[in-house]
């Protein structure tokens, strides 16, 4: 074989990089005792080399005024780029504000503009290039935005900081589903110096519509950009969030109310988006399967969102032409019910029940689970199921995935509590948590050409 053939680029990227001898994170060996988290999903016209995800994660490292305002830079090619490199199976951009307002601070990205494409299409061309799919976040905080960076809130040693005008903050259009002092996120008035948000004013119907449309554009946007995925991210009390759930939307119009009232606005997004990307192009939905509101006074009050209402939006979405549900859970409220730390597998669980019911439904929808996943057979085994069996979802096959559920069941082999896995901050710790998985679990995969003199020994 002539030494060309060891040095062929990658196609179709602006640059040079050299083509893996084979996609990092992939089994060496394909048989029957590989794991299901190192076997394929297709989704749509797509597949992911492997189940493990990398979940969005916000870095506040966009410049906040300037011709560069919400663009991504070589410092998201880097960390994104890392992650691609050594195997995950799809790298996710972080949340993008579809709307200038709509960012958690002013240092958060966005796709409300042409100009920010240019930084869309580095991160993707260099996530693309190591084998990976990439995927892009779309977002609004509503009235969880225009506040500081983290680490900014934690020199002041506080949770959140209100973010200014005169460092890129908008506080007088910070929006929501119901607008006053009594809708502010942490219950602080704006006089307030301890609050570390604002009081939201409330869309008008014109604005929400407005609003639709900014989330289609910025759909196209990714697009054009090269993303092979897009998420829509209604959960963690972002502005999605606080439209479906009744503590924080009490309007009385077509928006509020009732539950076809309140979904009403995820609803139009999820058609809008659909009928301008691609076909072939898998659309998620990240929600907070529960506000963990339940228990509280406010919750018995008024009501709140919880996981029968996650289910029953599920299968309204899955109708609507949206592949896979991201589940997570909280945020919208700061007196939830919930330790996130106390287990590890809260937020499984609540995947898992949400496949059950979903798939006894007949529904075709992928189910993802994410929250403090962090070692290797507790990935392995959320993923498990029968041996032999390969994932498709071509976003219409309703018969098949019926199918496929019974066919496990026959075989004697576990049903997945989900279909894939997303991972965060493990991520951020170590890069190389794939590999690392894959060596803990006795699968020889492949690792970049660069990387290959430096593999974990053998166990």
């Amino acid at each position: 074989m002539a030494p060309s053939t060891f040095n062929a680029p990658v196609p179709g990227v602006p640059f040079y990089t050299p083509q893996h001898l084979q996609s990092p994170g992939t089994p060496i060996k394909s048989d029957a005792k590989i794991p299901t988290l190192f076997t394929p999903l297709t989704v749509r016209g797509v597949t992911m080399r492997n189940r493990i995800i990398v979940a969005p994660m916000c870095q506040y490292s966009t410049a906040p005024w300037g011709d560069q305002i919400g663009a991504l830079t070589p410092y998201h090619i880097t960390t994104l780029g890392h992650y691609a490199l050594k195997g995950a199976g799809l790298v996710f951009i972080e949340a993008s504000g579809v709307q200038p307002n709509g960012r958690i601070s002013a240092h958060c990205p966005g796709i409300w503009s042409d100009d920010q494409i240019p930084g869309v299409k580095a991160v993707a061309d260099m996530v693309k290039s190591q084998g990976a799919l990439c995927g892009m976040q779309l977002a609004h905080a509503g009235r969880k935005s225009s506040t500081c960076p983290p680490f900014i809130s934690a020199q002041f040693k506080k949770g959140s900081v209100r973010a200014t005008k005169d460092v890129g903050g908008w506080p007088d259009d910070v929006v929501s589903a119901c607008g006053g002092e009594d809708f502010t996120w942490d219950g602080k008035r704006s006089d307030d110096p301890s609050g570390g948000y604002y009081a939201p004013r409330g869309l008008t119907v014109e604005e929400i519509e407005q609003l639709v449309q900014d989330w289609a554009s910025a759909a196209e946007r990714s697009v054009k950009a090269g993303v092979d995925v897009i998420e829509i991210h209604g959960a963690h009390g972002y502005l999605i969030n606080q439209f479906l759930s009744p503590i924080t939307n009490q309007r009385t119009d077509s928006y509020g109310g009732s539950f076809e009232n309140r979904t009403r606005l995820l609803v139009e997004i999820i058609q809008a988006i659909r009928a301008v990307i691609p076909s072939s192009m898998p659309l998620f939905l990240r929600l907070s399967s529960t506000e963990w509101m339940e228990e509280t006074d406010l919750g018995k009050k008024v009501g709140s969102w919880n996981v029968e209402s996650t289910i029953r939006m599920t299968n309204i979405a899955s109708d609507l032409g949206v592949d896979l549900l991201d589940v997570s859970s909280g945020g919208n409220h700061p007196d939830q019910r919930i330790n996130m730390f106390d287990s590890k597998d809260y937020q499984t669980k609540i995947a898992a029940q949400i496949r059950r019911e979903v798939r006894a439904a007949g529904k075709p929808m992928l189910i993802g689970a994410v929250g403090l996943i962090t070692e290797a057979e507790q990935a392995r085994d959320i993923v498990a199921e029968a041996e032999g069996q390969d994932s498709k979802h071509d976003g219409s096959t309703r018969e098949e995935a019926e199918a496929a559920e019974k066919m496990t069941d026959a075989q004697g082999g576990k049903v997945p509590m989900a279909d894939c896995i997303l991972v965060a901050r493990q991520f951020m710790r170590e890069p190389e948590w794939v590999l690392k998985v894959a060596w803990k679990l006795g699968i020889e995969v492949a690792w970049p050409n660069q990387f290959n003199r430096v593999r974990f020994p053998k166990l």
